[in-house]
């Protein structure tokens, strides 16, 4: 039996959406709210990921203990992530439990947000905060969007910085979640195995209350800029090199061609950067990949590896930019369409995944997709599409910028 897909939309503007498979083994269900780094305010810097943790210390009839341990009876697989455009709360369960998992996401969307558990989790960040300042590639991926981006909110930082948060206070956390964690801002994505009129019923009981805000995102492409910096360290012993230009927007058609493109240039085991680079024992690493945004996208290039190096890495990832439409066979573009397709099949083939998928591309679209569909629209990709992208996307203006020991 194939897979339906369905959609309701509740009263209050909640929108649901389910792809449901009577053949599943599993169901999963997500709660996806479009909201992160790129809707706050510059002094409100890291509160969508700080609320991602706070949804965890409990609610008015559960506590933190009651939230892990009721999905732990259910043996569900669960958890949530922040990014700069969304933030997800997710469940995967046996069929029979979806509809106790989905009562749970429902119960922690709307946390307590005690000031006591505020004031512990801050600790938290701010931990988590000094954790990703001794990852190398980090801080260079985070001070290259500020400088790619300059004022527009897509260089905040998802975490935010040691001055946001510990400025940050519980009341304006509760002005934000009450703003941006609204009915008309979420979509809940479900997949599997299920009864979806049910589903709805019951989301339409526990959601009752959720409210609608208006809540709306400026997404019109932001000004990029073409920036050159170094950055020093003394706790560093590599050199790491990323490359950051503009691409097509999760909305834009030529999203595919885009995906198609990164990989030529830098999929990790067998693409032109890899083989000039990583194979000639240049550089360690050396990858290309392209992120699609909401209104806006980028591709990236990095490389790393042995600090007196960084300047060959440097000309030899220009110089491979700048003929990677001229070396490009169709070989080498069927080879990619395969396995660019296998990736995207792999990840369907569990109500998991599906679920994933379903929840972005509702988030940023609002229209649906199939898995078939866009399995398709990656087969047809041709030279010519490639070469379109590269005229209007020529990985300029490009901000580039390097980590090395201090």
């Amino acid at each position: 039996m194939a897979v339906e897909f369905r959609k309701a939309v509740l009263e209050n503007g909640l929108t649901l959406v389910g792809e449901i498979d009577p053949e599943a083994r599993t169901a999963a269900c997500g709660f996806f709210v479009k909201t992160g780094a790129r809707d706050e305010a510059g002094p409100l810097m890291g509160v969508s990921h700080f609320l991602e943790h706070m949804m965890f210390k409990g609610t008015e009839k559960r506590t933190a203990d009651d939230v892990n341990r009721d999905f732990d009876e259910l043996g569900a697989q669960y958890n949530a992530y922040t990014s700069s455009e969304i933030t997800c709360f997710y469940a995967s369960t046996l069929p029979e439990h979806i509809h106790n998992a989905a009562e749970i996401l429902s119960d922690i969307l709307r946390p307590a947000l005690r000031e006591d558990d505020f004031t512990t989790e801050k600790n938290v960040i701010l931990e988590e905060i000094a954790m990703y300042r001794d990852n190398p590639f980090w801080v260079l991926y985070e001070r290259s969007m500020e400088e790619y981006y300059a004022e527009h909110p897509l260089a905040h930082r998802v975490l935010g910085t040691d001055e946001t948060i510990k400025a940050l206070g519980c009341d304006a956390m509760r002005a934000y979640f009450s703003e941006r964690y609204s009915a008309d801002n979420t979509t809940v994505a479900l997949a599997g195995r299920m009864d979806f009129d049910a589903m709805a019923e019951q989301l339409g009981g526990v959601c009752s209350a959720w409210v609608r805000t208006g809540a709306m995102r400026d997404n019109s492409a932001p000004s990029c800029r073409e920036r050159d910096f170094e950055l020093r360290d003394a706790k560093v012993h590599r050199g790491y090199l990323l490359m950051l230009s503009p691409a097509p927007s999760l909305q834009d058609d030529r999203r595919y061609a885009a995906m198609l493109l990164a990989q030529v240039l830098g999929d990790p085991g067998n693409s032109r950067l890899h083989w000039e680079l990583v194979e000639t024992g240049i550089a360690e690493e050396a990858q290309a990949a392209y992120d699609p945004r909401d209104g806006c996208g980028d591709f990236y290039v990095y490389a790393s590896g042995e600090p007196s190096r960084l300047a060959e890495m440097e000309k030899i990832a220009s110089r491979e930019i700048e003929r990677v439409i001229e070396t490009t066979t169709e070989d080498d573009l069927e080879r990619l369409r395969n396995k660019l397709a296998t990736g995207v099949t792999l990840a369907g083939e569990r109500p998991g995944g599906r679920m994933q998928r379903l929840g972005r591309l509702w988030t940023y679209l609002g229209s649906y997709t199939t898995l078939e569909d866009e399995l398709a629209r990656i087969n047809a990709v041709t030279l010519d599409d490639l070469r379109a992208v590269y005229e209007a996307f020529p990985f300029r203006p490009r901000t580039v910028g390097r980590m090395l020991p201090g």
